[in-house]
């Protein structure tokens, strides 16, 4: 049971189909480095936490949000993720995670996990195991993202590309896809 749960964590954070947590969590390490990774780690943790904490009340029927509010706050929170990412390169170049935000904005993605979670679940009783398996699932694929964001931008950083320059790009393509997105949910509903 544990390995399906695990796989189905992992797999669905790394499905071509959910890049808005892929985007969030690259918006997230835009600012970070190799030198920061304890603190990157911490806030992707806490993003874990708030979406594990999200999708428990959603399985248990505890907290049920309409599925149009979740999936246009989904690309709000990364837009705002992309935005604070902007001011905070033009301010300096430091790493100023920002826990308690990142947290809330996890509760909001949680939620757009819920049905896909409660699908899963079938007719299962315990829920315990199964969350705790897919969660340890997410957190491994958004682990291997933040690897591969800490990677790309190394190598960016060893080609003089300024980190303040990255991040600034790399938040306007985080924003313009969100838009996309959010554009998407808004003319579907």
């Amino acid at each position: 049971m544990f390995k399906t749960f695990f796989n189905s964590g992992f797999e669905h954070i790394l499905d071509i189909n959910a890049y808005d947590h892929v985007l969030f969590i690259i918006s997230i390490c835009l600012l970070a480095n190799f030198k920061s990774w304890k603190k990157l780690l911490v806030l992707v943790t806490a993003f874990t936490i708030g979406h594990s904490l999200t999708l428990a009340l959603s399985a248990l029927e505890i907290v049920t949000i309409p599925a149009i509010i979740i999936e246009t706050a989904i690309p709000i929170t990364i837009i705002l993720s992309a935005i604070d990412n902007i001011y905070q390169a033009g301010k300096n170049e430091s790493f100023s995670p920002k826990y308690f935000l990142v947290l809330i904005f996890g509760f909001i993605h949680g939620m757009g996990f819920s049905n896909y979670f409660k699908a899963l679940l079938g007719k299962e009783e315990d829920i315990v195991g199964p969350l705790f398996a897919f969660n340890v699932g997410v957190e491994v694929a958004q682990l291997c993202i933040v690897a591969l964001s800490l990677i790309v931008l190394f190598v960016l950083n060893r080609l003089n590309v300024k980190q303040k320059h990255t991040t600034i790009i790399g938040s306007c393509l985080i924003i313009a896809i969100s838009l996309f997105l959010l554009f998407k949910v808004l003319t579907q509903g």
